[in-house]
């Protein structure tokens, strides 16, 4: 890892990303949008009638960390396993016009992982998921995907998605430990045993009581941190707490970024965006302060976008050169 270095407001963040390298490792999914218009309701059942006008496929899960990766200038590796079906091949086509360096092994054993969200005037009315869960054949495969790819990496991001595909993960995390590779893993469920050893996790705040109890004060939001990162030998924790901003904890440091003021427009997806700017900060040794600072800006930035979505770097490059001028 590069040594720590603050960044400067009007920075090129391309260029401070620029060589490194980040393998992504978990659930990726389809997500998929159809649109349309309600003017009525069913005659077999009040429910609305949408008439669809337009259809439109996103990466979704783990694919979409791998997308805010490269959008944010670095080089990125995505392991993960899909179904030979249609949602698996539309997967792997978004993939492959990202620049992704994809390893992402199509199985008819599995169904790909996809949601399906019907929309009307930019409110969701049904959400309707597919799912399998990968074979130990794939399993292995990933394991040995990630052998093959850890000692050209600078980070490793694990996104966990509950679906199955980190089932290896402590293996995975032992396999970066010894390439001294820095471990960020977005987490999922209450067992934190699984991320041991974890260099950063990143769970929201609801993710974070699950493991370490309800959180009624900043002492006890302090206090619940730092017994998780002492427990399980983490290096750090970023708790993401939706209005009151974010607050990192990390060898006996706290710092916490406000939320910014900013029109709240869908959070799906956001959670991606913030362990893919922590990944690749890490990875350039940027200080933690402005690593926090970049995923504040940049989740705000998400969330006022329909849909899972990705950093437009670009402006908030602008953003960072408007705050140096003023």
């Amino acid at each position: 890892m590069n040594p720590v270095r603050r960044v400067v407001p009007g920075f090129a963040l391309k260029e401070a990303t620029a060589g490194i390298r980040v393998a992504v490792v978990g659930d990726v999914m389809l997500d998929r949008y159809w649109r349309g218009d309600v003017e009525r309701l069913s005659p077999e059942s009040p429910v609305p009638v949408v008439d669809i006008r337009s259809t439109e496929c996103r990466l979704g899960g783990a694919a979409n960390v791998a997308a805010n990766v490269a959008s944010l200038g670095a080089a990125c590796t995505l392991v993960s396993a899909v179904g030979e079906d249609e949602a698996g091949r539309a997967l792997c086509d978004l993939l492959a016009r990202t620049g992704i360096d994809s390893r992402v092994r199509r199985s008819e054993s599995m169904t790909t992982i996809e949601k399906l969200r019907i929309v009307a005037r930019n409110q969701q009315l049904l959400r309707v998921d597919f799912e399998s869960r990968p074979t130990h054949e794939q399993l292995a495969r990933s394991l040995d995907d990630v052998r093959e790819v850890i000692d050209a990496v600078d980070a490793l991001i694990l996104s966990d998605y509950g679906k199955g595909g980190l089932t290896h993960i402590a293996r995975m995390i032992e396999l970066a430990r010894a390439a001294g590779v820095p471990v960020v893993v977005d987490p999922k469920g209450g067992d934190y045993s699984r991320y041991r050893g974890a260099a950063m996790i990143t769970p929201n705040l609801r993710e974070f009581e699950q493991a370490g109890g309800v959180i009624e004060s900043e002492e006890t939001l302090q206090s619940s941190a730092e017994e998780l990162i002492r427990r399980f030998g983490l290096g750090g924790i970023l708790v993401t707490r939706s209005e009151h901003g974010m607050t990192l904890f990390t060898g006996g440091r706290r710092i916490h970024g406000a939320a910014l003021a900013r029109e709240v427009f869908d959070v799906s997806g956001a959670g991606d965006t913030v362990v893919a700017v922590i990944g690749v900060g890490m990875a350039a040794g940027l200080d933690f302060q402005d690593i926090l600072d970049l995923a504040n800006r940049a989740a705000g930035q998400v969330v006022g976008k329909f849909g899972t979505a990705v950093v437009d770097v670009g402006a908030l490059e602008e953003e960072l050169a408007s705050e140096a001028s003023t």
